[in-house]
């Protein structure tokens, strides 16, 4: 089953050098034992654009789509046979990058 691994923060600063480092021993051990499938980092909200076609004409604006102190900063996908599997995963990954980390089975 493939899980949604997000990385949560409240802060508009990159990952330090140190977590960096850490993050890619991790990333290296989730290729390494089977449960990589894909990652990466995104930009904060200022970078965000929404776009509501749900009526008569398209709204296209700048921002995030809600207000919140915190936002999604990145993301793994990985592959683990169970959620008690992603669950240890992702709390290794929460070390790792120093953030919470929410995570979610795809339906």
């Amino acid at each position: 089953m493939q899980y949604l691994v997000s990385v949560i923060t409240n802060s508009t600063e990159l990952a330090t050098d140190e977590e960096g480092a850490a993050i890619d021993v991790f990333n290296s051990r989730l290729q390494a034992e089977g449960h990589w499938v894909f990652a990466g980092g995104l930009g904060g909200p200022d970078t965000a654009t929404v776009i509501d076609n749900r009526g008569g004409q398209p709204l296209v604006t700048d921002g995030p789509f809600v207000e919140s102190k915190e936002y999604l900063i990145g993301f793994w996908i990985i592959e683990a046979p169970d959620l008690d599997v992603a669950l240890a995963l992702a709390t290794e990954g929460s070390k790792a990058c120093n953030r919470k980390i929410e995570v979610r089975p795809f339906l």
